[in-house]
């Protein structure tokens, strides 16, 4: 598992924060964020106001807006990412939607999202700087994502959108940062889920493994994350859930479920590659054996994504199939169940 993965969604974007000193003079704010932000550029500076992204005393402000001592600033801007070389690479995109400001993909499985940490080629990033001519890429950018403004795990199968200005950039990495996006995963996991609900518990790295997250169900440490959930079908020893993020914690889903007893079928990282229900030995063995050998890794496919555009201001939904091993492991439960096997 990749360092990069260790991102929330929301987390990629950084929040900057500032109580104007009393000794300030009245300057334009553009200017005055200029000299708080270290490589960052007037122009984005005035693209984020425009968007509504500078704050000053809980409203929007325009850049001509002059500060004066007592004001509280604050500005979200897409999370700095390190500066490293992205190499363009010609890998078929599965592209669902694309316009002048932004483009949706359906991310297929075994792929990561962005260069990193012995991931510098093979990405996601690295086909996208292929298939655009330019990609907004900011100076300030620490983990070298250009255009992104979320991220599925390298496992994970399903949505994403893609900002292809920075207008578009700035405008979605608000939206995703104040949780006005909708995002609904499908997910196998391991048991028989009794009911709809929903899962609450703060998400923080493993003191024992820091690659791995856990819950924290006494807030003592990590960050709040909820996840809604409701039971699409039961097959007995696993069931099928639609979930709906609430929060875009670092690996939520997978977390929460573990949490809950319930880890997704077949997540190496989080105990679903083994029989975790039923019996461990004979056919039923060998079925569970022939269901992750189809899988690449956990059974989790960002099925639906919805978003403001940021042009039209229409929200826009999207919705994908499931992916081909997905499919087929769902297929080979609904014959292991079928009353007349």
């Amino acid at each position: 598992m990749e360092e990069q993965d260790q991102l929330d969604s929301e987390e990629l974007y950084e929040h900057h924060s500032f109580d104007v000193d009393k000794g300030q003079e009245m300057v334009r704010i553009d200017k005055f964020l200029m000299d708080k932000i270290p490589n960052t550029s007037r122009n984005k500076i005035q693209v984020a106001a425009k968007n509504g992204n500078i704050i000053v005393n809980e409203i929007a402000v325009k850049s001509n807006y002059k500060v004066k001592p007592g004001d509280h600033v604050s500005m979200v801007l897409p999370y700095p990412v390190r500066e490293l070389e992205l190499i363009p690479e010609d890998i078929p995109l599965n592209i669902v939607y694309e316009d002048d400001e932004v483009i949706v993909i359906n991310k297929q499985e075994d792929m990561v999202v962005h260069p990193g940490y012995g991931n510098y080629r093979g990405t996601l990033v690295n086909a996208l700087i292929y298939h655009f001519e330019h990609l907004p890429e900011l100076p300030t950018d620490y983990y070298g994502r250009p255009g992104l403004v979320h991220r599925l795990d390298k496992h994970t199968t399903g949505l994403m959108v893609v900002a292809k200005t920075e207008q578009a950039l700035t405008d979605l990495a608000k939206q995703f940062y104040n949780r006005t996006t909708e995002r609904r995963y499908w997910a196998l996991v391991w048991g028989d889920v009794e009911e709809d609900g929903t899962i609450e518990g703060n998400i923080g790295r493993s003191p024992k493994n820091r690659k791995m997250m856990q819950v924290f169900p006494d807030g003592e440490q990590g960050k709040h994350a909820v996840t809604h959930y409701k039971v699409l079908k039961r097959f007995g020893y696993v069931t099928l859930v639609e979930c709906k993020l609430e929060t875009g914690r670092t690996h939520q889903i997978r977390v929460h479920f573990k949490y809950m007893g319930h880890p997704l079928f077949n997540d190496l990282e989080y105990g679903g590659d083994k029989i975790v229900k039923g019996t461990v030995f004979g056919k039923y063995k060998k079925f569970i054996e022939n269901c992750f050998e189809i899988l690449t890794g956990q059974a989790l496919h960002a099925k639906t994504l919805g978003f403001t555009h940021p042009k039209t201001k229409e929200f826009k939904t999207f919705n994908s199939e499931l992916p081909y091993d997905f499919e087929e492991v769902l297929k080979k439960w609904e014959n292991y169940v079928a009353p007349d096997r």
